[in-house]
């Protein structure tokens, strides 16, 4: 455990000073072909009907805290889409990946540079693609965790459990921790995977358990020290495109290293070591959260307008709706008609159709991957 835990932060604004927000946008959300695609991941996208992108909103949810401060990591592919929808990124604020290596070398990365730049900054690393509400308790729970993570610790913000989830790993936590600026946070034991429905129950009635949204708030240093005793051939390529970011080597240097990088999340590389090494807590927090991790969520999440039990994306969607219900999500001028149907979820776009139900919403992302066997890249 780092030698800095038995002091307690004082001087709450220096200490936020420090802070500086990191949002990898990676991944396609597979899960939400055909809306969602490898040219236009779901984070492009406003999933929820509030005419703003999941990406915009994790932005405009941080800025309160951060102002300028913050690092995006994202694919060459994305930075067009990227740029526009955040003009206020400069080149400086801009990490693009040659090809996608997971979260653990997306987070380290913005670790290894911040670092370069400045040794005492905290980081928080928060996915661009969550929808998260409302913000003020959200950026609540991120200050105690910056107050945490500058008595030397990891720090991960845990979801209170709504439900018996088996789609989530979960935090084990226990003792409170006496810190200024953050009465509650706990040290956590352990990490653990997806659970069994039933094991789920018995999470909850304990009270010791939190979801695992992914969100970590760490000094740039103890992320690094941990990912060298963890993944010490990940930490030496990363230092290396470090060591070369602010030269005109950049370029040849992450061509090189980068395709030889492991591909492991972050929560495998540093958050689980960091834990049984005793250097991880937890921040509850009590705010909504979801990953939208398939059409099922959509239709929770959507505010749009509701015909019956059906819930409808898309503007000028065209749709008839008997005895029906579910979510439909609409790219064309196509009308759709549904009749005795019920949890169906239908995605209309220009060149692909997707019909499932919402209990088979996680299944999309087979049929993804049979696309991608077949050679039928175009619609990808």
């Amino acid at each position: 455990m780092s030698t800095e835990q038995s002091a307690a932060p004082s001087g709450g604004d220096a200490i936020l000073d420090r802070f500086y927000g990191v949002i990898p946008a990676g991944g396609i959300g597979t899960r939400l072909w055909p809306l969602s695609r490898a040219a236009t991941p779901k984070f492009l996208h406003d999933l929820t009907g509030s005419g703003t992108t999941l990406l915009r909103s994790t932005y405009e949810r941080l800025e309160p805290l951060t102002g300028s401060r913050i690092l995006l990591v994202t694919g060459v592919a994305h930075r067009d889409a990227v740029c526009s929808q955040l003009p206020e990124l400069g080149d400086a604020d801009l990490l693009l990946e040659n090809e996608p290596k997971d979260s653990g070398a997306a987070i380290g990365l913005a670790a290894a540079i911040l670092a370069r730049r400045d040794p005492d900054i905290i980081m928080g690393s928060f996915a661009a693609d969550h929808v998260i509400n409302p913000g003020e308790v959200f950026r609540d729970a991120v200050r105690e965790a910056v107050y945490t993570a500058a008595t030397g610790r990891i720090v991960t913000i845990g979801i209170e459990p709504a439900f018996p989830s088996t789609g989530f790993g979960y935090i084990r936590s226990n003792s409170p921790l006496d810190i200024e600026g953050a009465p509650n946070a706990r040290a956590v034991v352990e990490f653990v995977e997806k659970p069994s429905e039933e094991v789920a129950r018995q999470y909850l009635q304990s009270g010791e358990y939190h979801w695992n949204a992914g969100m970590f708030v760490a000094p740039v240093s103890l992320m690094l020290e941990h990912l060298q005793k963890s993944q010490p051939e990940l930490y030496d390529g990363l230092s290396e495109i470090a060591d070369a970011w602010e030269t005109d080597r950049r370029e040849e240097v992450m061509a090189r290293v980068w395709p030889t990088l492991p591909k492991i999340a972050i929560d495998y590389a540093v958050a689980e070591p960091a834990a049984r090494a005793g250097d991880v807590a937890m921040v509850p927090g009590s705010f909504t959260w979801d990953d939208v991790g398939d059409f099922a969520a959509l239709g929770r999440l959507n505010s749009a307008e509701e015909i019956s039990e059906l819930t409808v994306m898309g503007e000028g969607a065209r749709v008839f709706s008997e005895s029906s219900s579910g979510v439909v999500v609409s790219d064309t001028k196509r009308v759709i008609a549904l009749i005795g149907i019920e949890d169906v979820v239908v995605v209309d776009t220009k060149d692909a159709l997707l019909v499932t139900t919402t209990e088979h919403a996680q299944e999309v992302k087979q049929a993804v991957e049979r696309l991608k066997a077949s050679g039928d890249h175009d619609v990808l």
